[in-house]
């Protein structure tokens, strides 16, 4: 089954957060098959926003940690199909946009499932189901 990632788990995979989300995170990149993961390219935006406003890491560092998730996973672009049907998300479901942005980029991708703790557990749009794998009772 092909998924999708959102940030946070590239963000905790990277350490920030804390030991046991990190141990978590990876727990989760090793018990998925590599062919299977795909990365929306707006998380690797968000990670470097991340790694450098809220973790301090120098910019070059925070690249560095994107270009490596990138060489690690496909990437999902953010097309203006993406955003239109984002925008249709936001309209129908009010998510907020950048969370859209993922779901719509998940669902063009061909995913079944979105692993983010943003939005609503369960939550399903199209074919695309999304799971928080921290959440404190399992799916």
């Amino acid at each position: 089954m092909r998924i999708a990632l959102d940030t946070n788990i590239l963000v905790y995979a990277e350490g920030v957060n804390g030991a046991d989300r990190k141990q978590t995170a990876l727990e989760i990149l090793r018990g998925s098959a590599s062919e299977e993961v795909m990365l929306p390219v707006q998380a690797l935006g968000e990670l470097f926003v991340v790694l450098t406003r809220k973790a301090g890491r120098p910019a070059a560092d925070a690249r560095a940690a994107a270009l490596a998730w990138s060489d690690s996973y496909p990437l999902i672009g953010t097309t203006p199909s993406v955003m239109l049907e984002a925008m249709e998300i936001v309209t129908t479901h009010r998510l907020a946009l950048w969370d859209s942005v993922m779901l719509a980029a998940a669902a063009q991708a061909d995913c079944r499932m979105l692993l983010s703790e943003d939005m609503q557990d369960g939550f399903t749009w199209r074919s695309v189901t999304v799971r928080n794998p921290f959440a404190t009772t399992p799916v």
